[in-house]
């Protein structure tokens, strides 16, 4: 049995604030090409989690927040934010589904957040045709930090 529990939440968040991403994942499957990727993904204010979609391959994406507060947003294709929604336990709002092709993005609101991360495999790196044309590279470290303080502006 695999156990999820506040142990290894805090322990794998300690390895998030160690990382230069400033995020960690903890996977259940056990090969990458598993049917079905299961994962905890710790993750500390200010990592950037470039908005994105999964179309090709096309999988729904569906995650349960387990601790802290994360905002979820979806985008139309020119970068519009269409929805936004944040999650927070505390409050009742626990997780989202993200449909296939659908963009979207999220943006880490509290230390010590942990989503539960399910997806269709085999485990597929996000092309360059499912990042956003409209949102800053990862290296575009300016760009970045006036993009996540645009995305906070929105809540």
């Amino acid at each position: 049995m695999k156990i999820i529990n506040t142990i290894l939440l805090d322990e794998i968040t300690a390895k998030a604030k160690q990382s230069p991403r400033m995020r960690m994942n903890y996977n259940f499957h056990e090969k990458l090409d598993d049917p079905v990727n299961r994962l905890l993904n710790a993750m500390e204010p200010g990592t950037y989690l470039r908005p994105h979609r999964h179309l090709d391959p096309a999988k729904d994406e569906i995650f349960l927040l387990l601790r802290g507060r994360v905002a979820v947003f979806l985008f139309d294709e020119t970068g519009e934010i269409t929805d936004t929604l944040v999650l927070d336990p505390l409050a009742g709002i626990y997780g989202a589904e993200i449909k296939a092709g659908v963009w979207h993005g999220l943006l880490v609101l509290d230390s010590g957040s942990v989503i539960y991360e399910v997806k269709q495999g085999p485990f597929a790196p996000l092309s360059p045709e499912n990042m956003a044309p409209w949102s800053p590279a990862v290296e575009e470290a300016e760009a970045v930090r006036l993009y996540m303080q645009k995305l906070a502006a929105a809540l």
